[in-house]
């Protein structure tokens, strides 16, 4: 039963997360936003609100474990997992913003968040804030620096039809209220199945969270990723995975720790499972200038792979022990 839980919150919360990023789209292309600001902000909130809604509901529902470990399972997956698997099938480009803005904001981040664990295993009111106004800051300069440079080509804005704009009002209210709502049950459901498959399997709630939670989540963008590597549609976007990095950190555990601070009491968590976050996301400067430089060959993304194989092996590994 625990298991149906899980999947059936996995199935809800894309089902929901499709719904909510569409009628997002549509409402902000009928007040006249700018592509630009729709794709850097709307569309990447949106796509965070699932991690969101299950952080949060973890949080209050007194599973702490799950809101850090879903976060950080997820930015383990999206760079080494995502990253890595899509960048076998096609190269992706880095672009000039990610080095001046989205990298260096996501390793602040996840500094950040490592450094504010490490003190007291707490993020606080006060530390959420702190996350959440980095993110406000971060998405400010960034369309600053987009307006100016132009540097800016996000898969988002290709997927952003104008089209859409022509889309009834009653239409994009079923669809906010259809994906809130799926993304509500579907948060519950996941939480309610991870601690009884923690239960089950006796192990702790984190150690599912940053496994089986966090590689469900990341499921639907790896599959949209392999599926656009494989049709040469186009490119995945890095700074979308990065961006997500961001997002997730400043978003998800920001507002969830000023609704209700995370206490956690396993440091697994802090010992290994976000050193390896910080480890996977510096390596990628050092990927990022290697021949061939600005571009995430292949080879580059054979080695995050294989590190993800790594990081699960050792995971799975340390559990049956």
């Amino acid at each position: 039963m625990s298991l149906f839980y899980v999947l059936a919150g996995l199935v809800l919360l894309v089902v929901g997360g499709e719904f909510l990023v569409k009628s997002s789209v549509a409402l902000s292309l009928k007040f006249h936003i700018s592509k630009i600001v729709i794709g850097m902000t709307v569309v990447s909130f949106a796509t965070s609100l699932p991690e969101l809604l299950v952080s949060l509901s973890a949080a209050i529902e007194g599973h702490p474990e799950i809101s850090i470990g879903n976060v950080v399972g997820s930015n383990i997956a999206n760079l080494a997992l995502v990253l890595g698997a899509t960048a076998i099938l096609t190269p992706i480009l880095i672009k000039r913003i990610s080095y001046v803005l989205n990298i260096p904001a996501m390793l602040i981040l996840s500094g950040l968040l490592y450094w504010f664990l490490h003190n007291d295993m707490t993020l606080s009111f006060v530390e959420g804030l702190i996350l959440f106004v980095f993110l406000i800051v971060f998405i400010i300069v960034l369309l600053r620096y987009a307006s100016r440079s132009g540097d800016v080509n996000l898969d988002e804005l290709e997927e952003i039809d104008d089209s859409t704009e022509q889309i009834k009002f009653l239409k994009i209210v079923i669809w906010l209220v259809i994906g809130g709502l799926a993304l509500w049950y579907g948060a519950d459901l996941l939480v309610t199945g991870a601690t009884l498959l923690a239960k089950q399997v006796g192990v702790s709630e984190s150690v599912i969270s940053v496994s089986a939670v966090a590689i469900g989540t990341s499921i639907p963008e790896l599959a949209a990723s392999i599926i656009s590597a494989l049709k040469k549609e186009k490119d995945l976007s890095f700074g979308n995975l990065v961006g997500s990095n961001i997002f997730n950190i400043g978003s998800v555990l920001g507002l969830t720790a000023m609704i209700k601070p995370i206490h956690i009491t396993d440091t697994r968590l802090i010992d290994i499972d976000i050193l390896w976050m910080l480890g996977i996301s510096a390596l990628i400067i050092l990927l990022a200038i290697l021949p061939k430089r600005n571009k995430i060959s292949w080879a580059k993304g054979f080695i995050y792979l294989s590190l993800y194989i790594i990081y699960m092996y050792f995971f799975v590994f340390n559990i049956s022990k």
